[in-house]
């Protein structure tokens, strides 16, 4: 089973706009990995336009902004060269990274169950997986969700990521209500969720999976659900995000 505490590495076969980069070595960082294809619409019209906004909206010593090429639709076509004309002229200076092939589809994506794309992945500053979107997200849900991973001491415990997971469902509104679907890995108190919006390309060869407007899935039989309903912050929780804000204010000094 996927285990969103312990995600796996990024298998990638070559990087441009940067040197090599791990998640390993990332950590400290709130790292958002935005998975794309050259020809997904979704990816080109709003993924990776939304990519280079967060790269320029926050400090790279903070937040680290990386494009995953997964090769799906004709992958013996999609080349490294064929990407890096493509990133040339949508202009991206954020690293990119090129999935490796694998038996049936690439890598990271196998290992990361995603179902198509664009994929957006957020890790916290402790490497920990913490949001699975497929499809277009809001600007503003991911800019908050940015946010409290980044106010988030790289040392928090248990119990002040909890206390931000539960401000952030009680600020936001669900998303649930626009008949958005999500991915669950299992950890709802760290609400590893998703949503899916049309303009998804997902890949679907029979196996079980939401099916969207203008998309092609890979279901891979993951759980679906949100990981919504919680209450409005108590006392507790807001001394929680209290000491994770004072403590990160203590970090930077």
């Amino acid at each position: 089973m996927f285990d969103a505490e312990h995600p796996p590495e990024l298998a990638v076969s070559s990087w441009l706009n940067s040197k090599p980069l791990t998640l390993a070595g990332l950590k400290g960082k709130v790292v958002v990995v935005v998975a794309f294809q050259m020809v997904c619409s979704g990816s080109v019209k709003h993924a990776l336009p939304q990519a280079a906004r967060i790269t320029r909206s926050f400090q790279r010593d903070t937040v680290e902004v990386i494009g995953l090429h997964m090769p799906i639709e004709a992958p013996g076509e999609m080349t490294q060269g064929k990407l890096a004309a493509f990133v040339k002229k949508q202009g991206l200076t954020f690293p990119i990274a090129f999935d490796k092939l694998g038996k049936d589809n690439p890598v990271t994506m196998t290992a990361y169950e995603m179902r198509g794309s664009p994929t957006i992945l957020l890790f916290d500053r402790q490497g920990r997986l913490r949001r699975h979107y497929l499809g277009q997200v809001d600007d503003f849900r991911l800019g908050a969700e940015i946010m409290a991973l980044s106010i988030e001491s790289p040392e928090a415990p248990r119990e002040a990521s909890l206390a931000i997971e539960r401000w952030l469902h009680a600020a936001l509104t669900d998303p649930a209500d626009h008949d958005h679907h999500g991915h669950d890995h299992g950890d709802p108190g760290h609400g590893h969720s998703g949503h899916v919006h049309t303009d998804a390309c997902d890949h679907d060869h029979g196996q079980a999976g939401h099916v969207h407007t203008d998309a092609c899935n890979h279901g891979h039989d993951h759980a679906h659900g949100h990981a919504h309903g919680a209450h409005a912050p108590d006392h507790d929780a807001r001394k929680a995000v209290a000491a994770a804000v004072k403590a990160q204010l203590r970090a930077k000094k």
